[in-house]
């Protein structure tokens, strides 16, 4: 078993809505730049800013246009379900870096994406960019049963890409696109259609008899790369389940299973950063309680 610590929960200054409340509840992803705490919410149009040094309530960041429905249905329906947050490295168009957030692809309205630029000490700064996805959803959805993008980032001169599967014929798998293809093409205001370099399918084990299915990744210096992975009953990459656990994983460079422990307290994690690697691996992650009643929360756990 794997303990994790909270930290805090992910509350706000104000909410995306009046009727919303304040606070993050559904925490899918985050990225760290130096004191910056970015997390990525997949059912708002908005990203979420917190100082990592401090417990004080956070802000929220505008990343996609609109208004969307209150009510829980209705707001599944037309969100476009940010799953992925990650840094890309500095390019000509982006000299300090950008954040991009992707949507999990489970269904068409889901195939979007938008670049948030960093300044030169982590913070947002200058206009977003909304990206055209459909050419990669599309190209990528021919690979699976159900898709369902829910991790990914940068390792090396590739962009690492986590699918999710499920308890239907839906299998978990990590997507390696070439990274340089994909900065080449931001300044189109596309992802285009890239040719993965390699699909390598996974198994992860159960929790009671549920798999358990890629929820986040994060790389790590030397190669590996870590996950989170949770036990949803469910066979859609649309309807949710109950959770009957999550887990944290490492691979190795050949994307070899090396280990993988159940997280206490039962959490359902959704995201996961590594903070510090000099002195054992720490990482840092975000729940996602499936329930507006439940702000997530930011936890800790040494590897």
């Amino acid at each position: 078993m794997l303990h994790l610590t909270k930290l805090r929960e992910l509350t706000l200054i104000a909410p995306s809505d009046p009727r919303r409340p304040a606070y993050i509840s559904a925490g899918s992803g985050l990225v760290v730049v130096g004191q910056h705490l970015y997390v990525v919410a997949d059912d708002e149009l908005f990203l979420g800013h917190f100082d990592l040094n401090s417990d004080a309530p956070g802000e929220l960041l505008r990343v996609f246009p609109g208004e969307l429905p209150d009510k829980k249905k209705p707001r599944k329906k037309y969100k476009p379900d940010f799953e992925l947050l990650l840094r890309l490295p500095a390019s000509a168009q982006y000299p300090h870096g950008a954040l991009l957030a992707m949507g999990s692809g489970s269904t068409e309205r889901r195939y979007r994406a938008v670049l948030l630029s960093l300044g030169a000490h982590g913070e947002v700064s200058g206009a977003l960019q909304l990206l055209d996805a459909t050419a990669l959803y599309e190209l990528l959805a021919k690979q699976f049963a159900e898709l369902n993008l829910e991790g990914g980032w940068v390792q090396g001169n590739e962009l690492r890409l986590l699918q999710r599967g499920n308890k239907g014929d839906s299998p978990n798998a990590v997507i390696h696109l070439p990274l340089q293809a994909i900065l080449d093409a931001l300044s189109s205001d596309r992802l285009p259609a890239v040719k993965p370099l390699a699909i390598n399918r996974m198994k992860l084990g159960h929790i009671d008899n549920i798999p358990l299915c890629f929820s986040d990744g994060c790389a790590l210096n030397d190669g590996r790369w870590l996950f989170t992975a949770v036990a949803e009953d469910t066979d859609s990459a649309y309807e949710d389940g109950a959770c009957a656990g999550a887990a944290v994983g490492m691979v190795d460079a050949d994307d070899q299973l090396m280990w993988i422990k159940r997280v206490t307290p039962s959490y359902k994690i959704e995201g996961i950063e590594v903070q510090s690697q000099a002195d054992g691996i720490q990482v840092l992650l975000v729940s996602d309680a499936d329930d507006i009643n439940v702000p997530s929360s930011l936890l800790s756990a040494t590897l």
